[in-house]
């Protein structure tokens, strides 16, 4: 074991939302240090898919909607500034989204226009224009113009080298419990010794209740795995995101294409199956039959963190002083990153929240 070391603000876990909330607090002037058990950006956020929206917006908790409208407007200055810090390139594009489900799209329109989201609905021969090689039935397709995508492992490469000039970076180094003392928070401990903190922020994606269950109360995360596939295509072949019966459709800007994604309760069991490949490749080439000329090149899973209704829990955790939340987002971290992060650091600074934090309290009601 090492000697115990110290820093002001400790940020547990190394996902997208570890690391916006790492490069929020460093903004800000504090002294912060991030841990993670594994590699930067190698768990959830890696493995999804970078779709900049909730998959059917409308359908979630105004909690989520709030996080995902305030971050949508922030990535693109978002992914500029890292390009320009880093010189790697997030791959934001603004691919539009076309929904082929018809079975809500009055409560999708209306949705849309509460929220003053650019959303019209397409005929038949509008969606053949948008993706001549699609290959659907449906009348009519939703089509969310404004709706972006990022290359999801590209940007958190971005964001470890963005705050690597001023966070200290502990990779490989798993925390192995919470150390808490008269209620308040002192630092965690972890295989490589004891990090004194305090203040510590508890990112840790569907690990998150049971590091914390082990201090007393815990949220209500568990993992939910997810498998996608890969195709190597090329440009230009498909045009923009497409959904249909929770799977999608993403096309990158060299041509590979991304078809994802199941919704399995397998616990932390990260490993990839024969049948969720053979379902998602039939998927892919009846939405799209020229991918049958496309070879797969990958095919991986991923665990998110699900939560009550998709919404995170962003906030102080009762009964130990300096000890903050910031984990649950299930399918929607990277939409919601950057307004959760901010958020974070607006609590845990003391300032004014860039939105009402009481829905993402870890006692809030969630239904």
């Amino acid at each position: 074991m090492t000697d115990s070391q110290g820093t002001d603000i400790l940020v547990i876990g190394g996902g997208v939302i570890g690391l916006m909330t790492a490069r929020e607090l460093a903004a800000a002037g504090a002294e912060v240090t991030l841990v993670e058990m594994g590699g930067t950006g190698q768990q959830a956020s890696w493995a999804g898919g970078g779709i900049l929206s909730p998959l059917y917006p409308w359908r979630f908790a105004g909690a989520v909607t709030a996080l995902a409208t305030w971050s949508q407007r922030t990535y693109p200055a978002l992914c500029t500034d890292l390009f320009e810090t880093t010189g790697i390139d997030p791959e934001y594009s603004t691919s539009g989204l076309m929904i082929l489900d018809a079975e809500d799209h009055a409560d999708a329109l209306a949705w849309a226009a509460a929220e003053q989201q650019a959303v019209i609905t397409l005929s038949r021969s509008r969606i053949s224009e948008k993706e001549p090689g699609l290959h659907t039935d449906v009348r009519e397709a939703l089509w969310f113009e404004e709706i972006g995508q990022v290359r999801n492992p590209r940007l958190t490469k971005a964001l470890r080298a963005a705050i690597e000039p001023k966070v200290s970076i502990r990779e490989q180094e798993e925390v192995l419990e919470l150390r808490v003392q008269d209620g308040q928070v002192r630092g965690v401990r972890t295989v490589s010794g004891d990090i004194d903190a305090r203040r510590v922020v508890v990112c840790t994606g569907a690990w998150t209740a049971e590091l914390l269950a082990k201090i007393g109360r815990k949220p209500d995360i568990h993992p939910v795995r997810g498998q996608m596939i890969l195709f190597y295509a090329k440009p230009g072949q498909i045009r923009h995101l497409t959904l249909f019966r929770e799977r999608y459709v993403i096309p990158r800007r060299d041509g590979r294409v991304l078809i994802g994604s199941t919704l399995e309760d397998a616990g932390f069991e990260k490993r990839t199956t024969a049948e969720a490949k053979e379902e998602l490749y039939r998927i892919a080439t009846d939405m799209f039959p020229l991918l049958k000329r496309s070879p797969i090149e990958d095919h991986w899973a991923g665990l998110r963190p699900g939560s009550p209704s998709g919404i995170p829990y962003i906030g102080p955790y009762p009964g130990a002083e300096g000890l903050y939340v910031n984990a649950g987002h299930f399918r929607n971290g990277l939409v919601t990153g950057p307004a959760s992060a901010r958020l974070l650091a607006d609590l845990l600074l003391g300032r004014d929240p860039i939105l009402p934090p009481s829905a993402y309290a870890l006692d809030a009601a969630r239904g």
